[in-house]
């Protein structure tokens, strides 16, 4: 009998050390975060990052409510390059941005999502989209010609910060932020120019979700809320519905104040992240190199 119970005992043991080391720590992803630069007063509320298509090295920002409804190009030190001002329109609560397919084919488009809503007050949730300006001579323009798009949520009003376009099918996803489990959402690529109401496609165990994005080849993704980064990687070509519904793996972050922002870089050496300015410190822009 003893020898039974030893027997069982080993057993258990190798399988412990055989799922554990299937477990990938942070340190086997990423790399620590190295600060690249530091945001100047224009950006003490950064809320959504995407790296340009258009114009390499950069990334596009911008910042929440209260402020004007502008984008930021900055560079890999964190400096504005280009400001661009939607025309006509107010920043009710940017939250997020992102670059994706649009109307016409060939082009990219920037998709500047007015999402969020403490208040829970809005029915709608407003995404403006226009084509990706190249940084040019100027450091400012004006952009007139954009699209609204309108969405409402099939289950209610809710307060979210993060969108994401999957660039196999185009779909943007909408995630709710405050649920202790929170709402994915699909919106279906072509988008109307009439109201639209999205899918809700997964329910997934984490809140206070801030910020996400999917590789530019659509096979890994991150989530992030304020104190961790979520990490997926579709070996099995899963829709991201099914995919996010899967364990993920916890990768390198150091809690930033107010981090509302994440990226990855377009060549998928790593990933950005950025930070509000709290208590007079400054946002940085940090990235995580791929090990």
């Amino acid at each position: 009998m003893r020898v039974f119970f030893q027997a069982i005992v080993f057993f258990l043991l190798f399988l412990e050390i055989s799922c554990n080391s299937k477990i990938k720590t942070p340190s086997h992803l990423f790399s620590d975060g190295k600060s690249l630069g530091e945001v100047s007063n224009q950006l003490e509320e950064a809320s959504g990052l995407v790296e340009s298509i258009a114009n390499p090295m950069h990334l596009w920002t911008l910042n929440d409510s209260g402020n004007p409804a502008e984008v930021f190009l900055i560079d890999q030190k964190a400096q504005i390059k280009l400001v661009c001002k939607l025309n006509g329109i107010t920043n009710r609560d940017f939250e997020d941005i992102a670059i994706g397919a649009g109307p016409i084919n060939g082009k990219n488009y920037v998709y500047v999502a007015d999402i969020g809503d403490n208040l829970q007050q809005y029915k709608t949730k407003l995404i403006y989209r226009f084509e990706e300006p190249t940084l040019a001579d100027k450091n400012e323009v004006i952009i007139t010609d954009f699209d609204t798009l309108r969405i409402t949520l099939p289950d209610g009003i809710r307060d979210s910060e993060t969108i994401m376009i999957d660039p196999q099918s185009n779909d943007l996803y909408l995630v709710s932020k405050r649920e202790d489990s929170v709402r994915v959402y699909r919106i279906r690529y072509p988008f109307s120019k009439d109201l639209m109401t999205a899918d809700k496609v997964a329910v997934i165990p984490f809140t206070k979700i801030v910020a996400g994005s999917i590789t530019p080849d659509g096979k890994e993704v991150l989530i992030k809320d304020y104190e961790k980064i979520y990490y997926w990687k579709n070996n099995q070509g899963l829709p991201l519905s099914q995919l996010l519904i899967t364990k993920p793996i916890e990768v390198a972050y150091e809690q930033e104040p107010q981090g509302e922002a994440i990226c990855w870089s377009r060549d998928g050496s790593g990933y950005y992240t950025l930070s509000e300015t709290v208590e007079s410190i400054a946002g940085k822009l940090i990235f995580h190199k791929r090990k």
